[in-house]
């Protein structure tokens, strides 16, 4: 239980990037499929060389971040179609992480990373891990909620909601774009750095149906808090992350095969956006009359 937590405050990360792209601009990317092992990949392979733990995890990082902008000038620039534009990188992605890691997998078992303190300090594993995690990435999601209020963020905002109309203004949607989708994969590519320390090491298929888990905790979330408002969109997402993990970690106590767990995936994530149309409809069913009692 204390592990789904955790890990659902990771991935709670992924969501946030899945969010940027998939709600702020409505952008479907698949280059997190790519990017998140790219960010494990450069992170394992920086600290096996000897890089300081805060220094390789910002490595994921940036590398996360240049594999969206490519995504963004094949899209802007290259007049690609969005979705194409992501598979494309992520396909290319799979080469270059080979080429990072040098092989298909990078252990971590006896090199110091951001978790090796907690892990001394015997807090992972008790419920001081996921209080340490939750706070580290609340602080991560109130960055979010203050970059999507300055001028900046309310002009990546305004380009999902009507780009032509944000073009009038002066502003450039190319860029507004690129910079969304290097972001998203930015803090996908950080995910997949802090996940590789985590677990111990960063591995090619780690990132494989990782856009089913993101929309499922982006989606889940907000069909249960809403998206009225920025900070509760954030929060939203982020307890969708932990909400998805917690599910997984049920279906796979009461006994169902781990290799059924990406269908369970794709199924919560079409539940989750059924639920607010069915919910909607229910409420707009017109009530039956009651019938008019007469008086002899």
């Amino acid at each position: 239980m204390i592990g789904a937590f955790e890990f659902g405050l990771l991935y709670g990360v992924v969501a946030l990037g899945v969010y940027l792209t998939f709600r702020v601009l409505n952008f479907p990317d698949l280059t997190v499929d790519g990017s998140l092992t790219t960010g494990a990949a450069t992170a394992a392979t920086a600290l096996m060389s000897g890089w300081p733990p805060l220094m390789a995890t910002a490595a994921g990082f940036v590398t996360g971040f240049i594999a969206g902008m490519i995504t963004g000038l094949l899209h802007t620039k290259g007049k690609i179609d969005g979705l194409l534009a992501g598979i494309l990188t992520m396909i290319a992605l799979w080469s270059v992480n080979l080429r990072i890691m040098g092989g298909a997998n990078v252990p971590l078992l006896r090199t110091d990373n951001l978790f090796t303190p907690l892990r001394d300090a015997g807090l992972l594993g008790t419920w001081a891990g996921p209080a340490i995690l939750a706070v580290a990435v609340g602080i991560l999601g109130l960055i979010v909620i203050w970059f999507l209020n300055t001028d900046i963020g309310l002009s990546l905002r305004f380009t999902g909601d009507n780009g032509p109309m944000v073009q009038s203004f002066g502003v450039s949607t190319d860029f507004t774009k690129i910079l969304t989708i290097s972001l998203s994969n930015g803090f996908v590519g950080l995910a997949g750095a802090l996940i590789a320390q985590y677990q111990g090491f960063a591995d090619i298929s780690m990132g494989i149906g990782l856009i089913v888990i993101g929309l499922a905790s982006v989606i889940l979330g907000q069909a249960i808090f809403g998206q009225r408002r920025v900070w509760l969109a954030v929060l939203a997402v982020i307890v969708g992350a932990i909400a998805y993990r917690l599910i997984i970690f049920a279906a796979l106590r009461v006994g169902l095969d781990p290799n059924d767990m990406k269908a369970i995936s794709a199924i919560l994530v079409v539940v989750a956006m059924l639920l607010p149309r069915w919910r909607a409809k229910f409420s707009k069913a017109p009530k039956p009359k009651q019938p008019v009692a007469v008086e002899a």
